[in-house]
């Protein structure tokens, strides 16, 4: 990721290739809480991988953010046409990300992650309507 932490990204010129890093990144998080889940880490054991699985919903809920900022302004800074056949889908994606970042701070929220309440974020409609969402768009652009 070009010299930045996993999870930091720069402030310049929203594009295609920082769209692609922000979905890798809530790829790779979505597929390391399906590791989790599967492990059933409740009690004490849940507070051994605390760090990390904090660390990856934080990485999740700024890429989610920062995901709906820059499909808003994709059409126009990509020149797409008709912009009328992607601005619709764009809008749906983005309010999706705004949906899925809610849930993922509830969890960062919680005392203690368990595996169980990682399964259920998972399973949140609003992350999977944007897990979908997004590789439509990226597969698109």
């Amino acid at each position: 990721m070009g010299g930045r932490r996993r999870g930091e990204w720069s402030e310049e010129a929203l594009n295609r290739a920082g769209l692609k890093e922000r979905i890798g990144a809530i790829e790779e998080s979505y597929e390391f809480f399906l590791a989790f889940a599967a492990q059933g880490v409740s009690g004490d054991a849940a507070a051994r991988h605390d760090l990390q699985l904090r660390e990856f919903l934080q990485i999740t809920e700024r890429a989610m953010s920062a995901v709906g900022d820059e499909l808003g302004g994709l059409v126009e800074l990509e020149n797409l046409d008709p912009p009328e056949a992607y601005e619709p889908m764009i809008a749906v994606a983005r309010e999706d990300a705004r949906k899925a970042a809610a849930a993922v701070r509830l969890v960062q929220a919680q005392p203690a992650i368990t595996s169980e309440l990682i399964d259920n974020l998972n399973a949140s409609i609003h992350v999977r309507a944007l897990l979908t969402d997004l590789f439509l768009l990226d597969e698109v652009l």
